[in-house]
């Protein structure tokens, strides 16, 4: 058991909803679903009042529907949903030691030693008020001697819920709870330990190390520590969220701007699906070309939070043409794609068509199969530059 860490896990109420309610009073008690409402659509978020009727994320909405007939479809803005996510960091930053940025909607936030000065409940719950007080929206928040705790903690006491688990409280709290509630357990292994008996995580913990191993690997043994409620892994410095990119420097300089955007819809594409492999979206995109005269520039742009093909692929070309203004002969282009975040899917299941989301899961499940050279579209086919 970890001792003397002060994690805070601040988690926003139904964020894409709260967001349509601050602009919207009128959707106060109702029940609220974002997404398209198409038969093809997925729910990429709901009220609390939808999730009464079985209504949750990443639901199709064909079922959704069926299930609240009644309900409020949106079909949601991410470039305000993104403002909106930016506001909260903002506030959040200006007043704590050290912070995460998880996901577009949750923070951790790392008070260990500033106990000393603050009440780090106390405190917790004034960066709260702040929030709620400076943008209207709703958020709750879970603390205790991890990130893992605070996250449970927080997701137990939702909606404007505020819960502290102490270190002599961390097993009590954690044993009665379905295995289902642990951080990054996913269905399969929840089916295979649900069908061997193991439901709660008090019988997860009872689990002897070796024999989790040997059914489900390394996952085994760090599933273990979860449910006894360790968890060792850092708050990482928002300032340090890593960016990803790659470049081309061709064999011969070119002007074929045609042939050039073919490259730059390949190098995308492969970045795109690194991002989703890893479950995380960009914010901002940043093209570089470098000129015979080995003159470097470089342009960037922020855009709502995604990582489909389709919406890197427009910028990407887009700030390519404002940058290559010259015609002169090009050496090497590069894309960058940072500010990135741990990303919900659903995300992007409404940014772009759901046809365009159908075809990245099936491009990706033959890249995952075959390797990410695989397959592209005709216009992202590997070049001779």
């Amino acid at each position: 058991m970890e001792t003397n860490r002060h994690i805070i896990h601040m988690d926003q109420d139904a964020f894409f909803v709260s967001v349509e309610v601050r602009k919207d009073p009128r959707l106060i008690g109702k029940p609220v679903i974002i997404g398209s409402p198409s038969d093809r659509g997925v729910v990429a978020s709901c009220s609390y009042e939808a999730r009464k009727f079985g209504v949750y994320s990443a639901m199709s909405s064909r079922m959704a529907k069926l299930l609240c007939p009644h309900g409020i479809w949106i079909r949601g803005n991410m470039d305000e949903y993104s403002k909106a996510s930016h506001e909260i960091t903002d506030i959040l930053r200006e007043r704590v030691p050290l912070i995460e940025k998880a996901s577009i909607d949750e923070h951790y936030i790392d008070m260990t030693g500033m106990d000393r000065f603050h009440g780090t409940l106390k405190y917790a719950h004034e960066l709260k008020q702040k929030v709620i007080h400076e943008t209207g929206l709703p958020i709750s928040f879970g603390l205790s001697v991890n990130k893992t705790v605070s996250k449970m903690a927080t997701n137990e006491c939702k909606p404007d819920g505020e819960l502290n688990i102490e270190q002599t409280g961390v097993q009590p709290f954690l044993n009665p709870l379905s295995i289902r509630k642990i951080p990054g357990l996913g269905e399969k292994t929840f089916i295979k330990l649900s069908d061997m008996g193991i439901k709660r995580i008090h019988a997860l913990t009872l689990v002897h190390p070796d024999y989790m191993k040997s059914i489900l690997g390394k996952n085994g043994l760090w599933l273990l520590q979860k449910a006894k409620g360790i968890d060792h892994s850092p708050v990482v410095p928002y300032q340090e969220q890593k960016s990803i990119g790659t470049q081309c420097t061709f064999k011969a300089d070119s002007i074929d701007v045609e042939t050039i955007n073919h490259l730059l819809t390949s190098m995308v594409m492969d970045l795109a699906f690194e991002l989703r492999q890893k479950q995380k979206l960009c914010a901002c995109i940043t093209v570089t070309i470098r000129y015979s005269t080995f003159e470097d520039v470089t342009k960037q742009a922020t855009i709502p939070y995604s990582s489909l093909d389709g919406v890197l692929i427009k910028k990407t070309k887009e700030l390519f043409k404002e940058l290559y203004q010259k015609r002169v002969l090009l050496r090497l282009v590069g894309v960058r794609l940072s500010n990135l975040v741990n990303g919900f899917e659903q995300i992007d299941l409404y940014t772009e068509s759901e046809e365009q989301y159908s075809l990245c899961q099936a491009l990706d499940k033959i890249r995952r199969r075959f390797g990410p050279q695989a397959i592209k579209l005709a216009s992202g086919i590997d070049l001779n530059l």
